[in-house]
């Protein structure tokens, strides 16, 4: 899976764009400030209708425009495909393949595949719960794109439930009957428990998946390592037997803790118990001799585990289908010499390989390839 064409219409810093891409390695080369995350940005936009850098679409959209237009012809097994997403921030988006419009922009989801490796991705080690939960739910669209409709469910009946429970709680404590807002929240437990069930489920299987390639990428990336140093496992917001996978099962002990959870839910207005409050566990060492990354970890170590996160999901969705689209966005900079090189071995097999940087001097010579120059609002070939 390769893109070979991309047009920009008032994406962040273009007013318009025209660019043909080859498979391989493509080095976008220029200084800070002039435009080379856009367009790797832009292509991973289409890949999951969302950016690494922001979390809503407003600030894509060029100063002054009232919308923005992401378009690229993605190629698959030698058959050419047009995608593209038009971007109307405080209205719905929408989504075409081959110029024909699609019911809802989510059903791009899968059709073209990026894994994205940038400075912002030390946050999956240093940063917070939620940053290892948007990483997992990313991947799990990525692998099944259906699952897409069940994390917007889910997120739309937490919102409902949290409204419910501040509701309820105001009226247990002002003395007002709260029999009708329980009575609805049971209700709306029902539903937590089926669709977090779901999810739950998915990302224990996740995470299994995803732990031989996560050591394996480990031992790669840093010096003297095993690749039973690094590990993970996932963390559930009440105790779980681990090996339980079963949704029924899962519902039904999702259920048993919001009973259990209910006052202190009431008393604080929000949902303690589901996906949403999960984490994923990452540790280093030996043994039994195991610490958190977070907090104990070297910035040379926890730089390799975030590297390490994103070469083993490369490896999985690469294990399971096509090659996905590989972004290197200003990585290199971040790195030393063996592990630069290290990282440009490991990736340079890949269909494409798309990288950002500074100066020229920042690209290892093992993804030497097409080149172009960005700056001054042009993007030229080199």
């Amino acid at each position: 899976m390769h893109v070979s064409h991309l047009q920009l219409h008032d994406f962040r810093s273009y007013a318009d764009l025209d660019v043909a891409l080859e498979p391989g390695a493509t080095a976008f080369v220029g200084r800070n400030g002039q435009g080379k995350t856009n367009l790797v940005e832009a292509i991973d936009y289409l890949s999951r209708l969302g950016s690494h850098r922001v979390a809503t679409d407003a600030p894509l959209v060029r100063s002054g425009a009232d919308q923005a237009l992401v378009r690229a012809v993605v190629v698959k097994d030698g058959r050419p495909a047009t995608l593209e997403v038009e971007l109307n921030p405080g209205r719905a988006n929408r989504a075409r393949i081959n110029r024909s419009p699609l019911p809802r922009p989510r059903e791009l989801l899968g059709l073209v595949r990026t894994v994205v490796f940038s400075p912002e991705d030390l946050t999956l080690v240093k940063g917070d719960p939620s940053d290892r939960r948007r990483f997992l739910d990313d991947l799990l669209v990525l692998r099944t794109p259906r699952l897409a409709g069940a994390r917007a469910d889910y997120d739309r009946i937490l919102r409902q439930r949290n409204s419910l429970l501040k509701t309820a709680g105001a009226a247990r404590r002002g003395g007002s009957s709260a029999e009708s807002a329980l009575s609805t929240l049971v209700v709306w437990d029902a539903h937590l428990a089926r669709v977090g069930a779901e999810l739950l489920g998915e990302r224990l299987a996740l995470v299994e998946a995803l732990r031989p390639y996560v050591g394996k990428a480990y031992e790669a990336v840093a010096r003297g390592a095993s690749r039973d140093d690094a590990e993970i496992d996932y963390r559930c917001s009440f105790e779980l037997d681990p090996a339980t996978r079963d949704p029924a099962a899962l519902e039904e002990r999702i259920l048993a803790e919001l009973e259990v959870r209910r006052r202190d839910e009431l008393d604080r207005g929000v949902s303690l118990v589901g996906p949403h409050r999960d984490d994923l566990l990452l540790t280093l060492g030996n043994g039994d001799l195991r610490l958190p990354v977070k907090g104990y970890a070297s910035h040379g170590e926890s730089w390799s585990f975030a590297l390490a996160l994103k070469l083993a999901s490369y490896d999985l969705l690469r294990s399971e289908g096509d090659d996905p689209i590989l972004i290197l966005d200003d990585v290199f900079a971040e790195l030393d010499t063996g592990r630069r090189q290290q990282l440009a071995e490991l990736v340079a097999g890949a269909e494409q390989v798309l990288v950002t940087a500074a100066v020229p001097e920042d690209v290892p010579e093992a993804l030497a390839g097409a080149r172009f120059h960005v700056g001054d609002g042009e993007v030229r070939r080199a």
